[in-house]
């Protein structure tokens, strides 16, 4: 994934229309982009970006070190650095502490709200879980063990030192890449459906969608191609043509439950890349989602929650099972279409 480039602040000058405050970040052209246009290459560099987004952002943002303007027909140069200059996308009211379902030594577990990105990104910087962590928590080592999409909900790891950072992290790759670990590492979601899923395995391959423009799709490979992966689906409950599924994550492969789910006629309420229209995250992105498209989504987000985590803990040797029961908002929209509520499960045990 492209990152903002490095640039010496002395260099920078902040062009005059732009307020103080702005979020900034700098994109150097490498060698293969040199002769693109501005807007073709900004696009490039940004997900979950459309071409007329990248041109409205060129229009209202772009510009090169000295503070001058630049044009979406602009063609970029080798080694040029673009700086973008945006409003801040977060708002300024001090968010609550971070839930934390259970901490040891090695290991901190964050009970991740819905709509919150876990790393900055280039319209998420100050209220993610890692800067929002790190602010409650200046004088710890703190690093991701893995990510969840902004969206879903749930269980999050957190190593607090070097060594379980490593731990944690081969751990998981080695349950992905099926070497047989030997401390097995189980993952659970809930999803509220469209329809009601096939209960059993999905094994399906997938690849990335590389005809989709905004460079983040997955989707079902061909036979004998793309990453393995495997899905369990239980059925858990169902209700006015939705259900409550509870699926075992056997592989871990990008978006893999919600492409499966999609794959097999059921997508995940509110899903804006894989249910109804795939259009309808750039639109998103964009904030002009329609009424229809509300109304098609139901949800501001997709109802996928990491549920349960099992495993034996790296460095103390202990097995963990930790839980975080479905959210708030999906457990309001489950029993608003008549739902039983999802059983109640304990915290944390180990």
């Amino acid at each position: 994934m492209p990152r903002s480039a490095e640039v010496d602040e002395t260099t920078v000058v902040r062009p005059a229309e732009v307020p103080e405050g702005a979020i900034r970040r700098a994109l150097r052209v490498p060698p293969e982009a040199a002769g693109q246009r501005l807007d073709v290459f900004v696009q490039a560099q940004l997900r979950h970006t459309s071409r007329t987004r990248a041109q409205r952002i060129v229009e209202k943002s772009a510009f090169n070190l000295q503070g001058k303007r630049l044009r979406s027909n602009d063609r970029v140069r080798e080694g040029a650095v673009i700086m973008l200059w945006r409003e801040p996308f977060e708002p300024d009211e001090e968010q609550p502490p971070l839930p934390i379902l259970y901490e040891d030594p090695h290991l901190l577990v964050v009970d991740k709200p819905p709509l919150v990105a876990v790393h900055p990104t280039a319209r998420h910087h100050v209220h993610t879980v890692i800067v929002r962590l790190r602010a409650e928590r200046p004088d710890e080592y703190l690093s991701l063990v893995h990510r969840l999409d902004r969206e879903t909900s749930g269980i999050l790891l957190v190593a607090r030192t070097p060594e379980a950072d490593r731990a944690f992290k081969r751990l998981l790759e080695d349950r992905t890449l099926g070497r047989g670990a030997p401390a097995p590492f189980e993952k659970t979601y809930l999803a509220i459906t469209h329809g009601v899923p096939a209960a059993g395995d999905i094994e399906l391959p997938l690849m990335l969608d590389e005809d989709n423009p905004l460079r983040v799709k997955m989707r079902v490979a061909p036979p004998g191609s793309g990453l393995d992966s495997l899905t369990g689906v239980t059925v858990v409950g169902t209700t006015g043509g939705y259900a409550l599924v509870r699926c075992a994550l056997h592989t871990g492969r990008q978006h893999q439950i919600r492409v499966h789910l999609s794959a097999g006629g059921c997508p995940v309420v509110g899903d804006k890349l894989y249910g109804p229209d795939e259009r309808m995250l750039a639109r998103a992105a964009d904030g002009e989602l329609s009424a229809e498209d509300l109304a098609l989504l139901e949800l501001p987000r997709h109802a996928l929650h990491a549920h349960r985590y099992a495993f034996v803990h790296p460095l103390t040797r202990l097995r963990l099972e930790l839980t975080s029961p479905l959210a708030p908002d999906l457990t309001a929209f489950w029993a608003s279409h008549g739902g039983c509520p999802p059983p109640t499960l304990p915290v944390a045990s180990g």
